[in-house]
Parts: structure tokens; C-alpha cells; sequence
């Protein structure tokens, strides 16, 4: 039991139902994402000039699934932490940016301006980086595949925008 906000006892969550909660948001960020690109994938996406570094269409599910997991894991282990309000904050702000980069990109189609969101995704991720590795070492380290995807992918929005532009 926890003490409450207002001093009374709280039931802990369990530590499994703790990471099985934090698999399905952020799966299911990624869900949503699916939900937004599925049909610009087919439609809209291959007409679109790429740079020649563009990976394939069949790499991005297993590796967003990965990166999904591994955030996840990442924050369920923070959440374990006595100092975890701020941490998991900045998590769930990073998560918002990432959901709102696919349908920024692929559904409303604006390259633009889904390069600014993924610069904030960057940038509160970055953040949340950091503060986890304080917290916890594996944690940070969890997230750390996350950033480098990011960063790849910022590169990735950045030479799209400026071939179609």
C-alpha cells in the first residue's frame, strides 16, 4: 500500500499490470500512428521523391514495434522510482509528439510541419532521456535506440520535405 494524496492508503499497482499498461499505450501510440499511414502508404507516400537512403516500407513495423516495447519497459521502470512524476511527464509529452507526427505527416500530408513536430519529439525526448538515465540507468539506455531512430528519422522527414518542395 501507498500513502494517497490526501494521506490514505492506495493499492500499488501490480508490477505486471504496470508493464502490461504501459506496453498498451505505448502500442498502442503506435496503433494510431498505423491507423494514419496505412492508406498513405499506398496512395500518397510512393509518389513522393525519397532520398536514395530511404528504408525500405517492410522495416519501419518491426522496428517501431521494438522501440515501442523497449519505451514501454523503459518507462515502467521509472514508474517504479520515488522521483517519477517529473520523468513520466516529460514521457508522456514525448509520447504526444510522436502521436502526432503520423497524422501530421501522412494523414494531413504537411512534411513541414511534421519536421517541426518531430523536431519537439526530438527535443522532449532528448530530455526524457537524460532524466530517465539518472533515475535509472536501464531505463535511459531503453530509450536511447529511440533517440538514434528519431534522429534518423528527422533526417529522413528533413530530406523528403526538401525533395518536394
Amino acid at each position: 500500500m501507498n500513502a494517497g494524496p490526501h494521506g490514505g492508503k492506495t493499492p500499488a499497482l501490480s508490477p505486471w499490470l504496470s508493464l502490461v499498461l504501459w506496453v498498451a499505450l505505448c502500442l498502442g501510440v503506435g496503433a494510431l500512428g498505423g491507423f494514419f499511414t496505412a492508406d498513405a502508404v499506398r496512395l500518397w507516400y510512393p509518389s513522393l521523391h525519397k532520398p536514395s537512403w530511404n528504408p525500405p516500407a517492410w522495416l519501419f513495423g518491426p522496428v517501431w514495434t521494438a522501440l515501442y516495447v523497449m519505451m514501454a519497459v523503459a518507462a515502467h521502470r521509472i514508474g517504479r522510482c520515488a522521483c517519477r512524476r517529473m520523468p513520466l511527464a516529460l514521457f508522456l509529452v514525448q509520447l504526444a509528439f510522436n502521436a502526432a507526427w503520423s497524422p501530421v505527416f501522412f494523414g494531413a500530408h504537411l512534411i513541414g510541419a511534421a519536421l517541426a513536430v518531430l523536431a519537439a519529439l526530438w527535443l522532449t525526448l532528448a530530455a526524457t532521456t537524460v532524466v530517465f538515465f539518472r533515475r535509472d540507468a536501464l531505463a535511459g539506455a531503453l530509450l536511447v535506440p529511440y533517440l538514434a531512430w528519431c534522429t534518423f528519422a528527422a533526417a529522413l522527414n528533413f530530406a523528403i520535405w526538401r525533395l518536394n518542395a
